[in-house]
């Protein structure tokens, strides 16, 4: 079989006119996987938030304690939600550091994230991506790569990490994580970070309208709106703060800029 699959018949025709989120993160992350129009509509964001690198280096550096953490705990499998484009530093890379043989799914809707996963995780037996839309969790649940690579009689770490803001249907949301969450036993994890909505500042604004004119629009929520993400599974420490507030721990960078306000994020554990 071609290292796409099947899949790769039903992907959309990519428009390099319109930008795409998942792109101008890859450039914020310095890596090549976009489009002029994606550099354009970053270049603009960064304009008016210079902090944005910042952002996504602090969403890393949640993702990797979060990969310990489920790892340090014995899950070995983890479902990658809005995976992205593969670049250092993402999800499957940081498990790959950890344990040699976890399995790994990511799950996207963005076709250069699919195309390049798939690509790149051909030598590995071990992970694969899919080409979904997370909003569609019993089609994810019951994809021939969930169902061939996850056991979902044990323990798996859920992973939404800088996603849900960029999805504005907020009962599908939480629909579709409720079902995540019922079909993954005790012990299971869900991590997640999300913008913040407390504080709307002009320059907040400036960045949403450029990010509404791309593929995802965005949806900040406040700290009450995002704790109901995690449905009833009790958050782990310090629970769900901000990342100044999480970065405040010993051995975290936290360098006291707007940056550390931008986010909430938190990991939860199935009882």
């Amino acid at each position: 079989m071609n290292v796409l699959g099947e899949q790769a018949a039903s992907l959309p025709e990519v428009d390099p006119q319109r930008p795409s989120m998942s792109r101008i993160y890859n450039f914020l992350l310095g890596d090549r996987h976009n489009f002029a129009v994606d550099r354009q509509a970053a270049a603009a964001a960064l304009s008016v938030m210079p902090e944005l690198p910042e952002i996504l280096r602090l969403n890393r550096q949640f993702l990797r304690e979060a990969v310990r953490r489920a790892d340090e705990a014995g899950i070995d499998q983890y479902l990658d939600l809005g995976c992205g484009i593969s670049s250092s530093g993402d999800a499957y890379n940081l498990v790959r550091e950890l344990r040699s043989g976890s399995r790994v799914i990511g799950v996207d809707l963005e076709p250069v994230a699919f195309v390049h996963g798939r690509l790149q995780l051909a030598t590995d037996p071990a992970a694969d991506v899919l080409y979904a839309d997370l909003l569609d969790a019993r089609e994810v649940l019951s994809s021939p790569p969930v169902r061939h690579l996850l056991d979902l009689d044990r323990p798996v770490c859920l992973l939404l990490v800088s996603v849900a803001h960029f999805i504005p249907d907020t009962d599908r949301l939480i629909e579709a994580l409720a079902i995540y969450r019922d079909a993954v036993p005790r012990g299971s994890l869900l991590a997640l970070t999300h913008a913040c909505r407390k504080r709307i500042s002009p320059a907040v604004e400036q960045v949403r309208r450029i990010h509404n004119n791309t593929t995802a629009p965005q949806a900040p929520r406040d700290a009450a709106e995002t704790a109901v993400l995690f449905g009833d599974w009790p958050l782990l420490e310090p629970g769900l703060c901000t990342f100044g507030e999480w970065c405040s721990a010993p051995g975290r960078q936290c360098v006291g800029n707007e940056a550390e306000a931008a986010f909430l994020v938190g990991v939860a554990r199935k009882p």
